[in-house]
């Protein structure tokens, strides 16, 4: 599978496509000066402690008091709090971890308020963004990721992905680690480091202490609240957490982004700047490699697959609802065998638009009913297939007798929304049409499902004029491509009083074809 990342920049946010092969299936967006980043640290201060929620509230300079559960501190946490208290106090002078004497693991069932007092100063990560009106999540549980480790403070164990599944490569890189990690941290061993070597794993250490170092330097001279260390911008962060053998290319329109991640790149994976390109065509990047196109064709309400059937996507404040129906326009067959492809075909594009979308927390889906149990159990693990390339945290359960499936899937920021309908001009703004860009591909949709099922002696397109004079550009036109495909002549005729989008099919009797 080949893997594109697209990246458009403006002077206020940037936006990244990520494409396996050619589709779109991730896309993300954040303003330049966003200021809670998943992974950013900061100095917060409590402000509340809520005995019954089991969770405090804490002052990191949102509008909204970041919100900080028991169950978040993690077994450290007693060691954070005499670290940090001995930093601001001026106590602990040094950024190392190797004098400090580390503290018992907090309980897993206490209580927040044995923790915590009111207006104590806490070093704390963002765990979820701000969503709607709630302020960020937090956790005590600090992580500095890099590429091939995630280092931890006020830890000693050595832990390997489940992902590397060679146990003699497991067993070599977890006494490399432990030979050259620093004391009193932990390290989390990441499926990029198989085959790696140690001077790769050295190098990367002694990055992420810099940057606790960078941390300690802060929290020594601050007050809280203060952002102490930035996650990675968006797009260097994404690359270094999805970069592999399977990338193709990634292409940019920013120079000053493209020489930022040129320098990234040449820092943890000099090979891979063969793959990095910028951009200088005259079309937006969108455009230019369809992504623009597909984004309309991809959110909205109901997305359409091409062989007719389609989803509709509702959001609630408790969950996200999808239903799949297979649409007027689908093959028909006897009803258990067309349930189950077009489950199938379905649960591939909702595990897309999950993606896509970034859907998180709940998520129901009404597949069409089958009755065979067999069935039921392909779907489901086709489902689990199907997700499988999804970074995000999920688990997913069986279809119920009821025919529905659950899937509950990390959220660590709002789901991401698209408005692709288009103002319709003939009523000044007050109707929508669906995108003017997809018509050809409506059209094709209709007439090929004409063609096969629907035998007519003769058969007419009605179009707007833009529309008509784009199918009749060229000698080797659309017009004359329906006539290689189908073995049939299409006959073609503008009609002034349609809207761009409007089209009509006519048999020979100049009666409308109506599919719907």
């Amino acid at each position: 599978m080949e893997k594109d990342i697209i990246i458009s920049s403006t002077p206020t946010d940037i936006q990244i496509a990520v494409l396996e092969d050619q589709k779109l299936v991730e896309l993300q967006r954040q303003k330049k000066d966003f200021q809670y980043a998943v992974g950013d640290i900061f100095l917060g201060s409590i402000k509340m402690v809520r005995q019954g929620l089991n969770a405090a509230f804490l002052n990191v300079g949102d509008r909204s008091d970041a919100f900080l559960h028991f169950t978040d501190l993690g077994p450290q946490i007693n060691s954070l709090r005499k670290y940090t208290k001995q930093v601001v106090n001026g106590e602990h002078k040094t950024a190392s971890l190797k004098n400090f004497k580390l503290e018992p693991e907090n309980p897993k069932n206490g209580k927040i308020t044995q923790v915590f007092d009111r207006k104590e100063l806490c070093l704390v990560q963002i765990l979820k963004e701000p969503i709607s009106t709630k302020g960020p999540r937090l956790t005590c549980e600090i992580t500095l990721p890099g590429r091939f480790i995630v280092l931890t403070p006020f830890e000693n164990m050595v832990a390997v992905s489940k992902k590397i599944a060679d146990e003699a490569e497991r067993k070599r890189l977890k006494t490399l680690v432990e030979s050259i990690k620093p004391p009193n941290f932990g390290v989390i061993i990441r499926t990029a480091a198989q085959g790696k070597k140690v001077a790769d794993l050295h190098d990367e250490i002694r990055t992420l202490e810099r940057k606790w170092t960078n941390i300690f330097e802060e929290l020594s001279k601050t007050r809280a609240p203060k952002k102490l260390l930035s996650e990675l911008d968006k797009t260097t962060s994404l690359i270094r957490d999805l970069m592999n053998d399977s990338f193709h290319r990634i292409i940019m329109d920013s120079k000053e982004d493209y020489n930022t991640t040129k320098e990234y790149l040449n820092g943890i994976a000099p090979e891979k700047l063969k793959i990095l390109k910028q951009y200088n065509g005259k079309k937006h990047i969108f455009e230019h490699y369809n992504v623009n196109k597909q984004i309309k064709s991809s959110f909205g309400k109901a997305p359409t697959l091409s062989s007719g059937a389609y989803i509709v996507i509702e959001h609630t404040e408790a969950m996200h609802v999808i239903d799949v129906n297979s649409g007027p326009k689908t093959k028909r067959e006897n009803q258990e065998d067309t349930a189950v492809r077009v489950n199938m075909e379905t649960g591939k594009e909702i595990a897309r638009q999950l993606r896509l979308r970034d859907i998180g927390g709940l998520i129901i889906i009404d597949f069409i009913d089958m009755r065979n149990q067999e069935n039921k159990l392909k779907l489901y693990r086709a489902m689990k297939g199907f997700m499988e390339f999804d970074r995000a945290q999920h688990t997913i359960l069986p279809l119920s007798k009821f025919g529905l499936m659950q899937i509950t899937r990390q959220r660590v920021k709002p789901a991401l929304k698209i408005e692709t309908n288009e103002v319709c001009g003939a009523c000044n703004g007050s109707g929508k049409v669906s995108p003017s860009s997809l018509i050809s591909d409506e059209i094709e949709r209709d007439l090929d499902f004409i063609m096969k099922n629907i035998p007519y002696t003769s058969l007419s397109l009605k179009l707007h004029p833009f529309v008509y004079s784009f199918f009749k550009q060229g000698f080797i036109n659309r017009q004359m491509h329906w006539f290689w495909k189908y073995k049939k002549w299409i006959n073609l005729s503008a009609e002034p009083s349609y809207f761009v989008n409007q089209y009509r099919f006519l048999d020979n009797f100049e009666d409308e074809i109506r599919l719907t």
